[in-house]
């Protein structure tokens, strides 16, 4: 990070990605957010429920751990999310509170399918090795999984925009620069890909015919998510250029 000084006294810290840090002090709702985010994460957990009674049972328990890794660095990625929205941004308004509480209501849901949907692809990729804790009948009960899915995966997405697009709102009372303002387009663009793969999700949920036997037509709306980590990889390349053609990061 680099620090601005004005006469020698330090003024403002920008980040690496370009941003002024606004959001020194930790607020109230930022620490519920966070301390929500724990919780969730706890939910998860190996065997929350019962403490392995042999060594059967321990090997079963260390099965689930792909799943557990998945759905915490899917969390996770939310979390830091809002973080970041809170140190670039430093607003506690009630707007900002609300789409915050909205982020914690979505994400207490999204535990379940989450994990629902990890467990049914590690079960899958590995024929049924890393067992899956639930089982799944018909057709119509894997729609209905990956439509509980794209809804809460998609929602927390839209949320995550729209406290970019409520900053950028505010952007002449926060005081961001040029580049501060290019980012936060950026921002709100990079979020907004989530909930447009879960309408594509639906969609295919909704109208794909899934054919018996052939793998992929039943996979496909949850193998479309794959699709947005490849978009997530190539979305830095923007933002690097968006800093090159600002120059050296300067306060």
């Amino acid at each position: 990070m680099i620090r601005a000084r004005s006469g020698g006294a330090a003024v403002a810290i920008r980040h690496e990605d370009g941003f002024l840090q606004r959001g020194a002090e930790v607020t109230r709702i930022e620490a519920f957010v966070d301390a929500a985010f724990a919780f969730a994460i706890t939910l998860m957990v190996i065997s929350i429920d019962e403490i392995p009674d042999s060594i059967d049972a321990l090997k079963l328990a260390l099965k689930a751990i792909p799943s557990y890794a998945a759905s915490f660095l899917l969390i996770a990625l939310f979390w830091r999310g809002h973080a970041d929205w809170s140190r670039r941004y430093g607003l506690d308004d009630r707007q900002s509170q609300r789409l915050s509480l909205l982020l914690v209501f979505l994400v207490l849901i999204f535990i379940y399918p989450l994990r629902m949907v990890f467990d049914a692809l590690f079960s899958w990729v590995s024929n049924g090795w890393l067992p899956a804790k639930f089982a799944l009948s018909t057709l119509s009960d894997l729609r209905l999984m990956f439509a509980v899915f794209a809804l809460a995966f998609g929602s927390m997405g839209l949320v995550s925009c729209l406290l970019y697009v409520h900053a950028w709102r505010l952007r002449e009372r926060i005081g961001l620069d040029a580049l501060e303002r290019d980012l936060t387009r950026y921002a709100m663009l990079r979020w907004a890909v989530i909930p447009l793969f879960a309408l594509i999700s639906l969609a295919l949920t909704a109208w794909l015919p899934m054919i018996p036997g052939v793998p992929w037509t039943v996979a496909l709306p949850g193998c479309i998510f794959f699709g947005l980590h490849l978009v997530q990889l190539l979305m830095p390349i923007q933002h690097r250029r968006i800093l090159a053609r600002h120059g050296p990061l300067a306060p």
